[in-house]
């Protein structure tokens, strides 16, 4: 048995060292740590909704001492994550900048003062859900236990960081998301302030969606992209606009995919899984036309029923 293990422990190096490059990584420069990633944004849910998370009996006579706290640790723990990721990319192109280390720095620092800018959308999108769900009995149950919620508070964190230049981080943060609510923002997405996502599973949302102010979707929405531009030698023209711009003050019924670089106008009401490839203009409904539809009561499908087995 060992010699067999030994043989096959040669087999798998040899399939490391000769064979898929493209699937390893071995190099001086360590990837992000997504573990320590995930509890950094525990930690900055913290920031964001004082009292909900971490500790619930935080009052206004230690709040000073609780955010100053998390807010050195949440510096302390996210810049080294983000010098991995920066140090990474000046290695895998063959550069060395110098500077990975200061950028780090300045960019954790710029995002946490930026975090009331974040906190003043959240407060937008808690409002918009309590507005658009009669479901919701107060701010605290949104957002304490609303799946679509918390996946925007991760996807404006992870903008950030996205705006900033960093690739790898923001969509670990938002897969992070993806995998506890089931909602998928791409963290390069815009997205406008009051926006709502009721229930939430199964919506997908792409890099290029642009999405307008006091927007709701429902379960199951796609924002994708009908195709993918390509250059002159074939290859995909990354980042290349390929996803629906949504007006303000529109409204996506559950299970509608809205696919290509089309303009869904102001106003507009799109129906439960309606399959959209082209743009709607403002104030439109678009609903999917229910002829053949049969709805029978229950009384008349039980006479039926007994009438065919008289005969």
């Amino acid at each position: 048995m060992k010699k067999q293990l030994k043989q096959v422990a040669e087999d798998i190096i040899r399939s490391i060292t000769d064979q898929h490059r493209e699937v390893q990584h071995f190099d001086s420069s360590p990837l992000p740590d997504k573990e320590r990633l995930y509890h950094i944004i525990q930690d900055i849910f913290i920031l964001l909704f004082p009292g909900y998370f971490g500790h619930s009996e935080a009052s206004f006579d230690s709040i000073e001492m609780r955010i100053g706290y998390r807010v050195a640790r949440i510096y302390e723990e996210l810049k080294p994550q983000l010098y991995r990721e920066l140090i990474h990319g000046c290695h895998k192109g063959n550069a060395g900048c110098g500077n990975c280390e200061k950028v780090a720095e300045d960019v954790v620092f710029s995002f946490l003062e930026n975090v009331p800018e974040i906190r003043k959308m959240l407060d937008l999108d808690v409002k918009a859900a309590f507005k658009n769900d009669p479901a919701a009995v107060d701010f605290d149950e949104i957002i304490f236990s609303y799946p679509g919620l918390e996946a925007v508070a991760v996807y404006r964190v992870a903008n950030f960081f996205y705006r900033c230049g960093l690739r790898l981080i923001p969509r670990i943060m938002t897969e992070w998301a993806h995998s506890r609510t089931g909602v998928d923002i791409h963290p390069g997405a815009t997205i406008g302030q009051s926006f709502f996502i009721d229930h939430g599973t199964g919506v997908v949302i792409g890099e290029t969606s642009n999405i307008g102010d006091n927007v709701t979707l429902y379960q199951g929405v796609t924002l994708g992209a009908l195709n993918f531009p390509r250059d002159k030698d074939g290859q995909i023209i990354r980042r290349a606009k390929r996803h629906p711009t949504i007006g303000n003050n529109v409204v996506i019924y559950a299970g509608a995919t809205i696919l290509g670089d089309n303009l869904i106008g102001d106003n507009a009401v799109i129906g439960g899984n309606v399959w959209l490839t082209e743009s709607v203009p403002s104030d439109s409904r678009v609903v999917i036309d229910n002829a053949g539809l049969r709805i029978a009561t229950r009384k008349h499908h039980d006479s039926d029923h007994k009438q065919s087995e008289k005969q």
